[in-house]
């Protein structure tokens, strides 16, 4: 793959799991087939660097965690999977499970607006998304704050990506911290 394709980061390696090279990886997709199921995945230095093609060989999820631990082809030791901690897990952008009606991609949220009223003015704009058992937006303040809204119905009951939105119905003083 030539480095004009676009890619998705679906994954961090946080640590190693074991002696036989297992690794650990904190998921950003919400499909688990991109670690459980066999086939070529791409690793990335996160400061930047070129991206590795490894297969991915076998994945499970841990049970009542959000975290896999999966094993790569050629990495057979707890050194070797130690030096692949901090990496980005990276599939193309066109591998996109295809979605239902009313789904979207957690991905996608990344540069909405927020809105406190579907016709009112943006707020701000999410600028990352924070996977770790509990999904979170980063978003940005107009004012130039930042600040974490959990990504449940309760909270964000609309989102409306092809306008480029989303609705915020933020208990009170969530904007505030």
């Amino acid at each position: 793959m030539d480095d004009s394709e676009e890619w998705l980061m679906v994954g961090r390696v946080v640590g190693a799991q074991g002696l036989q090279g297992d690794l650990r990886i904190n998921p950003s997709s919400d499909f688990p087939e991109r670690f459980t199921r066999p086939g070529p995945r791409w690793l990335k230095a996160a400061a930047g660097g070129h991206r590795q093609e490894v297969a991915l060989v076998r994945g499970r999820q841990l049970p009542g965690k959000s975290l896999f631990v999966v094993h790569f082809e050629g990495v057979d030791d707890r050194a070797a999977a130690e030096a692949l901690v901090g990496r980005e897990l990276l599939v193309p952008a066109d591998d996109r499970p295809e979605l239902e009606e009313g789904e979207f991609h957690l991905l996608d949220l990344v540069d909405l607006d927020a809105r406190l009223d579907p016709q009112g003015p943006a707020i701000g704009r999410v600028t990352d998304l924070i996977s770790g058992g509990n999904d979170l937006l980063e978003i940005e303040l107009k004012d130039g704050r930042r600040v974490l809204v959990p990504f449940v119905e309760a909270i964000v009951p609309r989102v409306v990506a092809e306008e480029g939105w989303l609705l915020l119905t933020p208990p009170p003083g969530l904007l505030e911290l």
